[in-house]
């Protein structure tokens, strides 16, 4: 595995070579390394760039070239610069980042490849793909139990969108919402207002000068746009334990809350065909 032992490391080397699509795995503790490694592994990312500190121990796959970049995640811009950082090295390539704890899902994941979706996806003239962070938990809200990949739950219901503002012309942004639910809404109280979205562009295709934002968003307007104009288009869904996880650790949250279940709690099964009746995954055109 290459290993840098800085982001600038990363960059200054002129020698690699990514192959599509790529998975960028933002390493923020030890909770559930290998098992995100895996999962990126199992939906077909060619290339895998592992951000995660010097220390992190994982059992590399055989099939996949992991880099491996000495990194921490100390602020929110931190995140911005490891993903436009692989933004600047592989322009054209298809590209999903996501956190330690967190497995990607897309229609007919089970069946087809990442790459089979990103060519469909492609072939409709569309370089970026709209995720919705759809939060996990385990059986009870303590720290050991938050994450729990045996006894798995997610809600069922309490989802909503709001048309997104444009600060500029006054009005609504075109094609743009934001998307909330899952325990950043039912505990909105803990949670900081600007975190409280759900919506992320967790798969875009790289070009020269495109940036991730702080706010998950990019920096061309026309990729955090949720569809074509013409039509729907596909959606895909990133299973996340970061919420739970943070809700159980942070001091002003993990005294107040006593079980993350309620009426609209769900067992998660582990596959898209679920997310997919309960609407939280879109096939577009794909079949």
């Amino acid at each position: 595995m290459p290993t840098y032992t800085s982001l600038e490391a990363f960059r200054r080397d002129d020698t690699l070579v990514l192959k599509g699509p790529v998975g960028i795995l933002l390493v923020e503790d030890e909770v559930e390394v290998q098992s995100s490694l895996d999962h990126m592994v199992t939906t077909g990312f060619k290339t895998i760039v592992l951000m995660a500190p010097a220390n992190t121990s994982v059992t590399l796959p055989e099939t996949v070239p992991v880099h491996h970049v000495e990194w921490r995640k100390r602020t929110s811009e931190a995140v911005c610069d490891a993903v436009n950082a692989v933004i600047e090295k592989g322009p054209g390539l298809w590209m999903h980042y996501a956190f330690n704890a967190e497995y990607l899902f897309f229609p007919f994941s089970e069946t087809r490849r990442i790459g089979e979706m990103l060519t469909f996806h492609t072939e409709e003239r569309r370089f970026s793909m709209l995720t919705y962070v759809i939060d996990l938990y385990g059986p009870e809200a303590t720290i050991s139990n938050a994450v729990n990949r045996e006894e798995t739950y997610l809600d069922s219901t309490g989802y909503y969108a709001v048309a997104r503002h444009d600060p500029e012309t006054g009005g609504d942004k075109d094609r743009q919402m934001d998307f909330f639910g899952g325990l950043r809404w039912r505990f909105e109280e803990h949670v900081p207002y600007t975190k409280r979205k759900i919506d992320r562009i967790g798969l875009f295709r790289a070009k020269a000068g495109l940036t991730l934002r702080p706010d998950h968003t990019m920096s061309d307007e026309e990729y955090n746009t949720y569809s074509c104009p013409w039509h729907n288009n596909l959606t895909a869904a990133i299973c996340s334990f970061r919420a739970a996880k943070a809700l159980t650790r942070n001091a002003g949250s993990r005294h107040e809350i006593n079980s993350f279940h309620w009426y609209g709690t769900q067992p998660f099964r582990w596959e898209s065909k679920q997310l997919l009746e309960l609407g939280l995954v879109e096939p577009g055109q794909w079949f």
